[in-house]
């Protein structure tokens, strides 16, 4: 059972009705003016009953003085005020966010100088549209804080007012500022995009060397980690990239592939269709050979699969039929298996690959790749009930490989006997019943 984490306590803050209120009226009588001039007692009283609960979210680290004068202000109805001291705690922390991404990394992303001044001289709607790049804020957080910024600006007591904000105006305001920049302290580091590939482009990573960079590919943002894997695939791609350059690739992708976002899949398919595209051969190649290093070519389509799978079968069948096939066979077998534990063996291909397993399997005239036979008992115990029904029908059918195998070779027939022994009786199609009886005899 997972732990359950308690929720942050709420402060406990001073009644007013003692204190504040009675003060209130005093002050507008001695002056002379109309007590209806500040907000009223009872909204007063619904301000100051809500705030606890939005001061629970903030991080006790983030409550300052900003969030101090903020409570002042609710607690003597000054709502236009309290507006103001909330957005700078929330304008100050998305800069804190920013500096921790990364200054440096930030002027890459941007292609242009960006230092510390550039960041405090920043208007508060261009920091946010920054930050919305920088998936420091998600296009919720940055639509609510846009409209929070345009309240500020017309409703505050940063500039004159067109009006006065109530009590739930101020509410909404609130939970906004907290929600969307208060609430969430998570601040992701950038990855200084030039060293990054540099490392790529250089040596094989040490077991050190990449687990850094893996670490820090896992604690930036989605929308860098996409950018970031993208270039790896091109360096992949590229007929001209070393192979040190590909497997350092290949690892970092290989340890991150659990974490991949939809977004960062569809741009991967993007990109290899593009090349299929342009006919640029050399290149969707590789990216095939990418997505099959990966274990995700369930995320081609059945034509990539098919031409993925048919290639691996035939030279798994071109092995068997060579020189030296009990020694070369393993290693082709053992990549037919981890193909096939990737998803379904595409139906255009599906009976060339029971034929060549099977044929391996039960071997020729001169025996059995016995390094290989484990390879293919996995294979074979994990064929769907379409595959064995194709399988039985071919070892039944005197013009196929396997059909000849089982008629002529007394040593490859004992063999499919062994064969049709790794299914479970239950999953035999009715189909083929009478034929898998046929060879048990």
């Amino acid at each position: 059972m997972s732990a359950i984490v308690p929720k942050p306590l709420e402060p406990q803050l001073p009644a007013l009705s003692e204190t504040v209120l009675p003060a209130l009226a005093s002050l507008t009588a001695a002056l002379g003016i109309p007590r209806t001039v500040l907000a009223s007692d009872e909204e007063i009283q619904y301000a100051w009953r809500d705030l606890p609960r939005e001061l629970r979210e903030i991080p006790p680290e983030l409550r300052d003085q900003l969030i101090a004068r903020m409570c002042v202000a609710v607690s003597t109805g000054l709502f236009d005020g309290a507006m103001n001291y909330i957005w700078n705690a929330a304008i100050l922390q998305l800069r804190t966010k920013v500096r921790n991404f990364g200054l440096s990394i930030v002027a890459q992303i941007l292609q242009a100088d960006f230092e510390e001044k550039h960041l405090v001289e920043l208007q508060d709607s261009r920091l946010l549209e920054l930050c919305l790049k920088l998936n420091l804020v998600n296009e919720d957080g940055h639509f609510f804080l846009d409209q929070c910024r345009d309240v500020r600006n017309n409703f505050s007591a940063a500039h004159p007012t067109l009006g006065n904000v109530n009590d739930r105006e101020f509410t909404t305001f609130l939970n906004r500022c907290v929600r969307y920049a208060l609430g969430n302290t998570s601040s992701p580091k950038g990855v200084e995009i030039s060293a990054f590939i540099s490392a790529i482009k250089g040596p094989r990573f040490t077991a050190n060397q990449g687990g850094i960079w893996v670490q820090r590919l896992s604690e930036t943002h989605d929308s860098q980690r996409q950018m970031l894997v993208g270039m790896v695939h091109g360096i992949y791609c590229d007929p001209n990239a070393s192979e040190p350059s590909r497997l350092n690739g290949l690892d970092i992708c290989n340890a991150l592939k659990e974490s991949f976002t939809a977004a960062l899949r569809y741009d991967l398919v993007n990109k290899h269709s593009d090349y299929a595209a342009k006919g640029d051969e050399p290149r969707h190649s590789a990216s095939l050979q990418f997505f099959e290093k990966l274990g995700l070519l369930t995320l081609l389509n059945e034509s990539e699969q098919h031409a993925v799978f048919h290639r691996a079968i035939e030279r798994l069948w071109n092995a068997h039929n060579g020189m030296n096939n009990f020694y070369n066979e393993p290693a082709f077998a053992e990549r037919l298996l981890e193909l096939s534990f990737q998803g379904a063996v595409p139906e255009t291909v599906q009976e060339q690959f029971v034929q060549v397993v099977v044929c391996c399997y039960i071997g020729n005239r001169y025996g059995v790749s016995w390094a290989a036979a484990p390879s293919y008992e996995q294979i074979i115990r994990s064929f769907s009930p379409r595959e064995i029904a194709t399988m039985i029908r071919l070892a039944a059918t005197a013009e196929t490989t396997l059909g000849r195998r089982c008629a002529g070779l007394p040593s490859c027939r004992e063999r499919f006997k062994r064969t049709l022994a790794l299914i479970d009786p239950a999953s035999i199609p009715s189909g083929v019943k009478a034929q898998y009886d046929h060879f048990l005899k």
